[in-house]
């Protein structure tokens, strides 16, 4: 076991309120994690920060019409103190736009630049003339050329997760005007990201333990082989790039927010007045360093970081990057422009937090997306938090309350079964601590309530209403079991309801710091007194459920109205340029999944002259076999392009309701039939 644990969080970008996807795909995990480790004592700190630069800082400032710097300057201080609500404990919370992070991450572009790591290149890239601007990646969103996504932005498609570069996208258009850009050419500084690979890939050999779906996405990217990555940009906001004939360009996001977790750990070693204990988590071999981040920082943090702390040579590599996939919300993907989500601030109007560290806890998306539900967090805090772990506490303390004075009853010639039951406490301990050091956050959930299942089964079983008339040593014996399971529960349950378990620790007047090492068998001593307290966990009501599912429903509706009156229209086109193409009758005759691309189908369309092979990025809204026969119209003169190794030959046209969700755009017209 190493020293130390230094635990990151994705760095959220300041240009937004945290969301329910934000908080079960990097902060809850690792909030998790860090304070069961608090809990055997270990050397751990969990750092974070707003990371204030990239395009979304400029592209929110500029539709506010303030200065970038107002806008992360809002959500720093915005996102830090609901992080706070919410029980996330960082050791510290920094920000890239501080004078140290400048500091730190242009003195890594120096080291690497002085080491003659990067490659300088003059590039063609993408420049729109009406805003006499380059326009860095989320500047253009065009259709990506791997899945057919037709909003993908110029550094990754967000549906199929590919990397991409801005002249990769097909009809790419400028975020700022709509107008299709030019190319123009710019020069900047490379990271050689080929030259790392065979290191890389030794290093990757040596991590254990690692999710498929994140050494799956990895070995993927090592498949394609490593390209050179750029590490500057056009831009005036972020960190300036510090060398002499760079003026007007910034160190790109990607390289520098990574660095904001050292920068972060060097502010915290100054706040604790030890300044160069931040080289103890950083650049000692015994720091187990752990990144929790959500699926689309992969390639990030398991290759370009990795690559990056290679090439300075003073610093430890991550020791395990557990990513979550994503989490959607009743059943749709989540999407803060269509207001479909669920804002943590608006949750705590209505809910503790509590709650809902739970109920997210139980639905991590781990290993694949999953789906959060109000109907199943109504179902989750009824039926697990109020009747079974509240329901068993209550009992136990009133019991003891209104039968026992209020102390402890000694454990008297204990039976099999008792001693039985009281070993559960150290056997689910074992199981809860191998889950947690594994990232396997819910089976951690799971457990811990099962110990609570356990004793109430054990306190129905007892009758301890029936004991406590006629063999008052057999109840003392029950409840002295039952209080045993509720410290150990008070314990167990620290890292995921921290608030409640500090009032239940506090009705068992139990005064110390919670701790693995204090749980067995015998944490509460025969004659000392608890204090019966109020229930702990109260049940959510069917009107409460509606309540906030009509929110949903009115903020998206709200939002469609918006959309269909401001929607704007694409640029004018000649008559010509339509005449160009040819659209034809259609009739899908085969379709089938393509391996490996959870969003394409491959389809074979009749077109009466010819069948066509077309691959189409429907398959999460369509299953193969319900689509064979649907008559299509198709854009039959598109020169053909691979995607995920397989030729497509035309395009299906499609409609995209408000919700994302795929309608075909249908016609009764003969398979082959021009479309005029």
């Amino acid at each position: 076991m190493s020293k130390r644990t230094l635990v990151t969080s994705a760095l959220p970008y300041a240009n937004g309120p945290i969301h329910l996807g934000h908080l079960a795909g990097a902060y809850l995990p690792a909030d998790l994690y860090v304070r069961y480790k608090r809990l055997t004592d270990q050397d751990v700190i969990h750092i974070c920060g707003s990371d204030e630069h990239g395009v979304p800082i400029t592209i929110a400032a500029e539709k506010d019409g303030v200065s970038p710097q107002d806008i992360v300057d809002e959500y720093h201080n915005r996102n830090k103190k609901i992080f706070e609500e919410f029980g996330i404990n960082f050791d510290y919370y920094g920000r890239t736009s501080s004078e140290v992070h400048h500091e730190t991450s242009q003195a890594f572009f120096k080291k690497l630049y002085g080491d003659g790591v990067f490659v300088q290149k003059t590039q063609e890239q993408l420049y729109d003339p009406e805003a006499e601007m380059f326009l860095p990646d989320r500047y253009v969103k065009g259709t990506c050329p791997n899945c057919g996504y037709n909003e993908a932005y110029g550094d990754q498609c967000e549906s199929c997760g590919k990397s991409l570069s801005p002249t990769e996208l097909i009809d790419p258009k400028s975020a700022i005007t709509g107008d299709t850009p030019e190319t123009k050419e710019t020069e900047h500084w490379y990271l050689p990201l080929g030259d790392f690979q065979e290191d890389l890939e030794k290093w990757l050999e040596t991590r254990e333990n690692w999710k498929p779906n994140v050494a799956g996405q990895v070995k993927s990217w090592l498949n394609d082989g490593l390209a050179d990555r750029a590490v500057t940009r056009d831009l005036t906001w972020g960190v300036p790039v510090p060398i002499e004939g760079a003026e007007g360009k910034v160190l790109y996001v990607w390289f520098d927010a990574p660095i904001g977790y050292i920068s972060a750990t060097k502010e915290w070693a100054e706040e604790q007045g030890d300044p160069e204990r931040w080289k103890t988590y950083w650049q000692d071999e015994e720091t187990d360093l752990i990144h929790f981040i959500g699926k689309d920082n992969i390639v990030f943090h398991c290759i370009m970081f990795p690559a990056t702390l290679m090439a300075h040579g003073d610093y430890v590599l991550p020791k395990n990057v557990p990513a979550n996939e994503f989490l959607n919300l009743e059943g749709k993907k989540l999407s803060t422009s269509r207001g479909w989500a669920v804002w943590l601030d608006e949750y705590l109007e209505d809910f503790d937090a509590d709650l809902l560290r739970y109920v997210l806890g139980t639905t991590l998306p781990e290993t694949k997306d999953s789906d959060f539900s109000w109907e199943d967090f109504q179902n989750k805090v009824n039926s697990e938090l109020a009747d079974i772990l509240g329901n068993f506490v209550y009992r136990t303390t009133s019991f003891t309350e209104n039968y026992f004075e209020g102390t402890v009853p000694e454990l008297i010639n204990p039976t099999e079964k008792d001693m039985e039951t009281l070993s559960q406490i150290n056997k689910q301990k074992e199981k809860i601590s191998e889950a947690y050091e594994n990232f396997k956050l819910r089976e951690a959930i799971t457990q811990t309530m099962n110990l609570a299942r356990i004793g109430n089964k054990y306190f129905t079983e007892m009758e301890p209403w029936q004991t406590r008339k006629e063999e008052r040593q057999i109840c003392g014996n029950t409840l002295h079991i039952c209080l045993q399971i509720t410290a150990a529960l008070s314990i167990l349950f620290d890292p995921i309801l921290p608030n409640k378990m500090a009032e239940l620790r506090n009705e068992l007047n139990i005064t110390e710091k919670p701790n693995l090492n204090q749980i067995s068998g015998s944490i509460l001593q025969s004659g000392s007194t608890i204090n019966k307290g109020a229930i702990l966990f109260k049940k959510i009501e069917d009107e409460e459920v509606e309540e906030q599912l009509e929110k949903l429903k009115e903020r998206t509706m709200e939002d469609e109205a918006d959309q269909k009156e401001y929607e704007p229209l694409k640029e004018n086109m000649q008559f010509d340029d339509f005449m160009k193409m040819d659209l034809r009758a259609g009739e899908i005759v085969e379709a089938a999944a393509i391996e490996k691309a959870d969003k394409l189908l491959k389809l074979s369309v009749d077109l009466g002259f010819e069948t066509r092979t077309i691959v189409s990025g429907i398959a999460n809204d369509f299953d193969p076999e319900e689509i064979v026969g649907q008559k299509v119209c198709v854009v039959a003169n598109l020169a053909p392009k691979k995607l995920m190794g397989v030729e497509s030959n035309g395009m299906i046209l499609m409609g995209e309701e408000e919700d994302g969700s795929l309608k075909f755009v249908g016609t009764e017209a003969t398979p082959g039939s021009p479309i005029t």
